[in-house]
């Protein structure tokens, strides 16, 4: 797994968009207590189950590889003039 420049950022990013596709699909939304692991796995899956992203592995089903999965999705959704993507 190659590191993504600025993909701490990327995540964050994904995040604030993930929740927010997750919310227009019906989806009641993130309690305020939920942590961030909880929110990447969430939307992670969400986003396997629409066929949005490649699903990973089964080996590599961990944080690492679910957190490296949506900065590369938030990534792509971006312009390509988007500061995060440069």
């Amino acid at each position: 797994m190659k590191k993504i420049k600025n993909e701490a950022e990327l995540l964050k990013k994904a995040i604030e968009v993930g929740e927010k596709y997750a919310k227009n699909r019906g989806y009641k939304g993130f309690a305020a207590t939920n942590s961030a692991k909880d929110k990447v796995e969430a939307l992670y899956r969400l986003l396997v189950n629409d066929k949005l992203v490649q699903p990973l592995a089964v080996a590599d089903e961990d944080q690492p590889h679910m957190k490296h999965k949506l900065a590369l999705w938030i990534s792509k959704q971006l312009p390509a003039d988007h500061p995060l993507n440069q």
